[in-house]
């Protein structure tokens, strides 16, 4: 059972430097902004609206950074969740991303190996959560967050309305509380931020 937790900064509390984070999202649609000012504040986290930050850290060697495309980071981060090993990808092939890549080929067409993406923490957002942290999305707002709460070992969560044991459809939860350690009700924000319209 998920604990419910009061505010942002208790729910990101214990996230160490040097962790791997999963951040959920795609535009607007599901970003966990308040997660994220919550850990920026912890000194810990890279926004885009300060770059600069990963600019000079990755010059100065300090950071990585690996490009990936969208459909083979979410694939990683779904074998991660699904306990994949690696599979093969035709994504990138004869390209700069395939340097440094075992290939095979298959049917006469080359695939690259790709290895699971994991996560020490997730920060997701849902639409609403109930009180054991069973999660529903809205719309495109579902996007990273399903795979990421079953990819990484601490997954937190957060909501724009927390409704009581028993108050979600069944059907409608798309992530079970199992995968979930910390729900957080976020501020209020426009529902569009949400999925929607």
């Amino acid at each position: 059972m998920a604990s419910i937790v009061a505010t942002t900064d208790e729910a990101v509390a214990g996230i160490a430097d040097g962790s791997t984070v999963l951040v959920g999202g795609f535009g607007l649609a599901g970003v966990p902004m308040d997660l994220i000012n919550a850990l920026v504040r912890r000194g810990s986290f890279p926004r885009q609206s300060d770059s600069y930050v990963f600019d000079r850290l990755f010059r100065a060697g300090k950071v990585e950074l690996e490009l990936v495309p969208q459909g083979n980071l979410a694939e990683r981060i779904r074998a991660a969740g699904a306990g994949i090993g690696a599979f093969y990808s035709p994504t990138g092939v004869g390209t700069p991303l395939a340097e440094g890549k075992e290939t095979r080929v298959f049917d006469g067409r080359t695939y690259l190996l790709e290895h699971p993406i994991k996560g020490d923490v997730a920060l997701i957002s849902a639409y609403k959560s109930d009180g054991l942290g069973n999660l529903v999305y809205r719309k495109t707002a579902r996007n990273f967050g399903p795979i990421m709460a079953t990819a990484a070992a601490t997954v937190i969560a957060q909501v724009n309305e927390i409704v009581p044991i028993g108050a979600l459809d069944p059907e409608a939860v798309i992530t079970p509380s199992i995968y979930v350690d910390r729900v957080v009700q976020a501020a209020a924000r426009e529902p569009r931020a949400y999925g929607v319209r």
